[in-house]
Order: structure tokens, then C-alpha cells, then sequence
């Protein structure tokens, strides 16, 4: 399977190819000798074999003179070569900002995190609109001009909900969704629509203490350690494939309170983390796990 750009052009000078495909003998060199062919210069070069699995990634950020317009031939070429080689692979312009939905509740950490990233220009993303199931963070998304819509999940019809919600979704054309600290659980629907398209930030070393109130789980087994997992979201709870994680040291002394206040800090430095590694095209998904070029 073969995944396109179609915002690129033959102005782009700067072009990033990322391949997954069966491992086999040759594949750097005969991906290689195309780019060169073209006169094409790799400026960085990442790849990796998963022996285990038989299968092989990489990643290559590609620099083509002032005045290369053969991006169609090439294409073409690489098209021809992926039927034999069974390459699943993209062409991405990378100066170009992808769209990024926020999603959020009522903490605010990781949201002005994000935000101030990107004002600063941290992140090259845009951020079409905000969606929140409280009014908590109106007044930031209104201070950067950004839409917000409160929808709010009411327990007893959380199915239109939902459906409203991916209305809103698809009215916004995105890249990516990031839950920036949003507390509900998205339908099994909404999770298989947007495959490795939604991030999430949960306040736990992943897998432990899945689910609700981890900090107060780690406080009762009196953990040493607390974390922060950015994950890609599928239709089990807290269980999509890992993209990054930290932690924190804690001991006996430390609160629940403690607990929350030190967290927060490995939250918002985390999913900055994972967000910047998938905005940069570094991650892969392969079964459950990841492959991530950092």
C-alpha cells in the first residue's frame, strides 16, 4: 500500500520517505541508488529490523536541488519498485503544518503546553478548534483565537454524544487528534475511524495503573516511581501502542497531592515528546508496539 502527499509539489526541494515492508537483502541500497539517481541527497537516515518479526522501517529525510521537477517520474519509480519489494510508504512534505485537533476536559497543563509550543512556533502544526466536555478552557482557546466547542457526555445518552462529536471531528479536516488530558472514553467507532491518528497522555506508567485515579492507585501500593505515557488510542482502554514515557521518583513522604503536582510536569513534558516524534513522521506502528527514530 502506497500513502501520498497531495500537497506536495515539484517546488518542494526538501522531501521525507518513510517505507515499512518485509525485511530482505538490498532494500537501503536499492532505495538508495533511486534518490541518487535523481540527484536527491539524504540528510538524515534512520532504519531499523525487527528480526523477530521479519520486517524492516525507515525513515529518510531527502534534499533535491533548486530546480528538481521529476517528482512525478520519481514517484512513479518508487510506485513500480514498492510492488516488488511490498513497501508500505509515504512521501511527506515536512515544512508543511499538519492539523491537529485538541481535545481536553478540565486541566489545563497540557492544552497550555501545546499551545504555548506552538505560538512560539516549537511545533509546526495548526490547530483547526479545541473540543471540550466542560467550559473550563473556553477563555484560552478564545485568547489564542482558536474555535471551541463544549460538547458535554452526559452519562445517560453518551451515544449522540459521541456522534456530535464525530460530526465536529470530520467538519475539521485533520492529521492528527491529541487528547490533551480529555477524561472520557471514545466509542470503538471514533478509535477504528482515525487508526494511529489519536494520541493520548495517561497519568501512569503504562501498563500500570490503567483506567481512572491512577495517583491515587500508586499512592495505595506505595510506589517509588510514578510516570506519564503518550500512546496512540485504539479501542481498548489505555492500551493503544507506546509512543513515549518518563517518570518521576517518589517515596514514602510524598502525597497524593505530591503525587498529582510531580506528574503534571512529567505529562506535559511527555506528550510534548510524543507529539513532536509523530509530527516528525518518527514513529511507526507495527502490531502492538512501536518503532520510534528519535
Amino acid at each position: 500500500m502506497k500513502v501520498t502527499n497531495n500537497r506536495l509539489t515539484n517546488a518542494n526541494t526538501a522531501i521525507r520517505l518513510t517505507i515499512a515492508c518485509p525485511d530482505r537483502v538490498g532494500l537501503v541500497a536499492t532505495i538508495g541508488q533511486l534518490i541518487a539517481n535523481y540527484q536527491g541527497n539524504i540528510i538524515e537516515a534512520n532504519h531499523h529490523t525487527d528480526r523477530a518479526a521479519g520486517w524492516f522501517f525507515m525513515r529518510h529525510d531527502i534534499c533535491f536541488s533548486s530546480q528538481f521537477t521529476a517528482l512525478d517520474q520519481f514517484t512513479s519509480e518508487l510506485n513500480h519498485i514498492s510492488h516488488a519489494l511490498q513497501l508500505n510508504w509515504q512521501l511527506i512534505q515536512p515544512t508543511q503544518p499538519k492539523r491537529v485537533i485538541l481535545m481536553v476536559s478540565r486541566q489545563s497543563h497540557c492544552l497550555e503546553d501545546i499551545l504555548y509550543r506552538w505560538r512560539s512556533k516549537e511545533i509546526n502544526i495548526e490547530i483547526p478548534c479545541i473540543i471540550s466536555n466542560h467550559q473550563d478552557l473556553a477563555e484560552s482557546a478564545k485568547w489564542h483565537n482558536i474555535p471551541y466547542y463544549h460538547l458535554p457526555i452526559p452519562k445517560n445518552n453518551k451515544p449522540a454524544a459521541f456522534k456530535e462529536l464525530a460530526t465536529i471531528i470530520n467538519q475539521h479536516t485533520s492529521d492528527l487528534i491529541v487528547l490533551a488530558r480529555y477524561m472520557q472514553i471514545l466509542p470503538a467507532f471514533l478509535c477504528q475511524q482515525y487508526p494511529g491518528r489519536i494520541i493520548n497522555i495517561h497519568h501512569s506508567f503504562l501498563p500500570a495503573f490503567g483506567g481512572a485515579k491512577p495517583y491515587h492507585q500508586a499512592f495505595e501500593r506505595g510506589v517509588k516511581l510514578i510516570g506519564a505515557t503518550c500512546h496512540y488510542v485504539n479501542d481498548q482502554l489505555d492500551a493503544g501502542p507506546i509512543i513515549e514515557q518518563d517518570i518521576a521518583r517518589v517515596n514514602h513522604c510524598h502525597s497524593v497531592f505530591d503525587m498529582v503536582r510531580l506528574g503534571r510536569d512529567v505529562e506535559k513534558n511527555v506528550l510534548a515528546r510524543g507529539l513532536r516524534l509523530h509530527l516528525e513522521d518518527r514513529v511507526f506502528i507495527h502490531n502492538d508496539k512501536t518503532i520510534v527514530f528519535n
